[in-house]
């Protein structure tokens, strides 16, 4: 039978058959339909909202099955309505009449479908024994509603109560609410309270855990509280045996009396705080911090000169001034009974045994080593540490080296002081300033121990690849000791006491089944190799011996001899060809030499001249500094035109090409100077340059050469090209006193002042010169005579 009932919409909620419920309605047509049917016969249809936003929805907004319901009582407040309602049944919506004031529509009552059976007893049983199963895991439900699910009800009522109370969708509830088969209905109300009794079970285990964690806690600290009243009881002190153990250990820490007053006051802190504070925990670590630190700990140094000197050879070949400086500080140190230790810095190319030599200085003076890369780091804190009001601070690198090491007087090696960097958080290189001056650093203060440090006694080694990125108040605190890179004379006897043995080692194989010749070792060093240290070299070493263990492994060899003809055997073919002499004296071509980091070399300076209107055309890829050179060189030579001989407009109608060879590497420097003035007189002249002199030198206007630098490396370049003489400025005299005896014995050194000099021994005879008081005079216009700089 249809009926015509006014209809409220629910934002979120179900009203199930013979269900009490209490409602708040505010919306207009809410009210509106509330206030009519409440005159008239109380009766409304309760229908879900397919979307709760919707303040006003329309028919299309709601479900087509809702609840008949009456309204019991009604309660008015201010703009809104207290109902209580009851569900009387299910309802279908038929049609929507038109309203004024709120919704209006033709339903009809949907029956039950009923269902007698034992399943269905049983399960009713089931989901009464579900549901109180939930009440005693927790699930919270009013006495009144829980009375009524215990009492005595059919399987419709019982699924309707039941779900009326479930923790689940309005969706869900609404698909209950539409289906009419009680035992449909009952299934599907066992399904939820499973998972319903799954979640409460969970959380009851979680609350547990929670429970006993507080209680054993709670109980914690009611037995430390009892401890603390016995112990006032039997006259003992209040201190627990944390805090006597501090106590003891700031005794035994040796420390100086400012810092321990100041252990004490955080001692004291420490006693009168309750074990919970997290500001216990930060005061803990702070005094584990100046207990642990070496106050009066020290290395007892090895004064043993020519034990420190053996132990210094046995690990490194060659820095000899490096070696000296430590000898002359344990002399010292011998004799003055206590110094304040040296700042060194060792700046030198990559390789050459900067940072292993830290761990000898260390070996041969009995001392700890300690080594803090500083490579990349940007922070200041992580110099002088953080302050103790940030969460996880620390000390900075250098305590916590201290700390580490375990005395106060270690070799403290600071890597890489060069690649310092600076940022928004500050200079590390200016907290650096403290530590490393002789002067200040006994009162070091790092911002996380708040107390000074006494760094006198640590002996710091710094090491740099390049000088020009050291702040100069820095630079000015370091004694620089300069590692040139090695000769392949070093090279050849570092690889035959060293790496070989070192590899060999590695490599599990001994010399009775593994042997490289010496030749072999410095044709590997020629012609594999270019850098100023002896890593690649070590590398190319490794890859020999792995190539033998694969071969005595295998069973195909059971020794195997490296020599100079089966390297690119085992290294592929030759990598780097050195440069060495010219078969014959040549017009127009000089030898210079030249300093690279990774050692000297030749230079070949090439000169062509060609019809032009007296352009310098340089190639070779050449630096600022070297076409200067160049430009120098032409001028000297133009200046002098008829001292040399040349017709002072020479070079008017030609073009002067000068060329170094191997345009693919960047050139630069002064040093070149004299070579390329020599090319150049030798290519005017038409006089050949001697093959066998190689010269170095910067010339000036005048013809003046001047004092250059790496003459150890570009005498040793000389002698392995082939060169018989070498003219060097006279100032450099006093630098081959660092060049190996073997290389002396086979040169002649010329050392010059002037360009003239130069070109008296370069070229292969003498220059037609015009004598000075002559070339003063203009000379008499000559036609058609032959010129000595002619084209051919």
């Amino acid at each position: 039978m249809e009926k015509l009932v006014p209809v409220i919409p629910i934002r979120d909620g179900i009203i199930f058959p013979n269900i009490d419920s209490v409602l708040t309605f505010g919306r207009p047509k809410s009210l509106a339909a509330l206030e009519s049917s409440f005159q008239h016969e109380r009766i409304v249809c309760f229908v879900l909202q397919r979307n709760s936003k919707l303040n006003e929805p329309t028919s299309e907004d709601l479900y087509d099955i809702g609840t008949l319901s009456r309204i019991e009582r009604m309660i008015r407040t201010d703009g809104e309505i207290n109902a209580q309602v009851k569900g009387i049944s299910r309802v279908k919506i038929i049609s929507y009449e038109e309203h004024d004031q709120f919704l209006v529509a033709k339903v009809v009552e949907m029956p039950e479908i009923t269902d007698d059976s034992a399943e269905v007893k049983a399960l009713c049983n089931h989901v009464t024994n579900q549901f109180r199963k939930a009440i005693n895991l927790g699930k919270s439900v009013d006495f009144l509603t829980f009375m009524n699910i215990m009492s005595d009800n059919s399987p419709s009522e019982l699924s309707d109560l039941i779900a009326s109370v479930l923790d689940i969708k309005p969706q869900d509830k609404q698909e209950m609410l539409e289906e009419t088969r009680a035992k449909i209905r009952l299934g599907k109300v066992s399904d939820f309270l499973t998972k319903e009794i799954k979640i409460l079970e969970i959380e009851r285990k979680l609350s547990s855990k929670t429970q006993e964690r507080f209680e054993k806690g709670a109980r914690e600290a009611l037995l430390r509280e009892r401890l603390k009243t016995i112990e006032k009881e039997l006259g003992q002190s209040d201190e627990d045996s944390e805090i006597r153990e501090l106590s003891e250990k700031i005794k035994k820490a040796g420390m100086p009396e400012d810092v321990e007053e100041k252990a004490r006051k955080e001692l004291r802190k420490l006693r009168q705080m309750n074990q919970f504070n997290p500001e216990a925990g930060y005061i803990r670590n702070y005094l584990d911090w100046l207990i642990s630190l070496p106050w009066s700990l020290e290395s007892k140094s090895n004064i043993d000169i020519k034990s420190a000197e053996k132990i210094l050879d046995e690990d490194h070949y060659g820095l000899e001034k490096v070696k000296e400086r430590i000898v002359e500080y344990l002399a010292v140190h011998k004799l003055a009974g206590k110094m304040k230790g040296p700042i060194l810095c060792f700046v030198g190319p990559p390789g050459v045994g900067k940072t292993s030599i830290g761990k000898s200085i260390a070996r041969s003076l009995s001392r700890k080593f300690i080594r803090v890369s500083l490579g990349g780091i940007r922070d200041e804190a992580e110099i002088r540490g953080h302050r103790r009001t940030y969460v996880g601070a620390l000390p900075g690198r250098i305590i916590q080296g201290i700390k580490d090491s375990g005395t106060k007087n270690p070799v403290f090696m600071l890597d890489e002081i060069d690649k310092v960097g600076t940022d928004f958080r500050g200079d590390p290189s200016s907290a650096l300033l403290e530590a490393l001056d002789p002067e200040q650093n006994n009162q070091f203060s790092d911002h996380y121990l708040e107390v000074p440090f006494d760094l006198s006694d640590v002996m710091f080694v710094t090491t740099a690849n390049v000088l020009d990125t050291i702040p100069p108040a820095l630079r000015d605190r370091l004694e620089i000791i300069h590692f040139a890179g090695y000769t392949q004379f070093e090279k050849f006897k570092i690889a035959k006491n060293f790496l070989m043995k070192k590899q060999m080692e590695s490599h599990g194989l001994s010399e009775k089944t593994s042997e490289i010749k010496d030749e072999a070792i410095r044709f590997i060093i020629q012609h594999y190799t270019r850098e100023a240290g002896v890593r690649s070299l070590e590398r190319q070493i490794a890859k020999i011996f792995r190539k033998i263990a694969k071969m005595i492994a295998e069973g195909k060899e059971k020794k195997v001899i490296v020599t100079e003809k089966n390297v690119p055997k085992f290294l592929g073919p030759i990598k780097i060809r050195s440069n060495i002499l010219e078969k014959k004296d040549e017009i127009g071509m000089s030898t210079g030499l030249a300093w690279t980091e990774a050692g000297g070399d030749i230079l070949f300076i090439e000169v062509a001249l060609m019809p032009g209107k007296g352009n310098l055309i340089l190639t070779g890829q050449l630096g600022e500094v070297m076409k200067e050179s160049c430009q120098a060189a032409m001028s000297y030579i133009r200046a002098r035109a008829r001292l040399l001989g040349l017709p002072e407009k020479f070079y008017q109608k030609i073009d002067v090409h000068v060329h170094v060879p191997e345009g693919a590497v960047p050139k630069d420097g002064p040093s070149a100077g004299i070579a390329i003035t020599t090319a150049i007189v030798s290519a005017l002249t038409r006089i050949p340059v001697n093959r066998k002199v190689g010269m170095t030198g910067e010339v000036t206007l005048r013809g003046r050469v001047l004092e250059i630098g790496g003459v150890k490396e570009k005498v040793i370049a000389a002698h392995r090209a082939g060169l018989k003489t070498v003219v060097l400025p006279k100032d450099n005299k006093k630098d081959l006193e660092d060049v190996p005896k073997e290389v002396l014995k086979d040169l002649k050194f010329v050392f010059v002042n002037h360009m003239d000099e130069v070109l008296n021994i370069a070229l292969v005879k003498q220059l037609q010169r015009v004598k000075e008081h002559e070339a003063q005079t203009p000379p008499r216009p000559v036609l058609h005579a032959p010129s000595p700089y002619q084209v051919d």
